[in-house]
């Protein structure tokens, strides 16, 4: 799946280098980046809190409806404030 210009994104990451950011099953947001997809990457918000290049193939994008999507955002604000 190719990722679109829907205002919000999410995937599940399927694999992690062990220094990385990221953690595998767990749910990320993604952000547009036609550059990144050009070269095979995503733009994911990373356990950081920060957005990095990764590549595509460690990632399955989720189609969530838009309540669930919703939902997320809210626990990713709280846990950012």
């Amino acid at each position: 799946m190719q990722v679109t210009n829907s205002p919000q994104q999410f995937a599940i990451c399927l694999s992690a280098e062990p220094d990385s950011d990221l953690d595998p099953w767990k749910v990320y947001r993604i952000l547009p980046d036609a550059k990144a997809e050009s070269v095979g990457c995503l733009r994911v918000i990373d356990e950081s809190g920060e957005d990095y290049l990764y590549p595509r193939d460690r990632f399955e994008i989720l189609d969530l409806p838009a309540a669930t999507q919703a939902k997320l955002l809210a626990i990713a604000a709280e846990s950012m404030g």
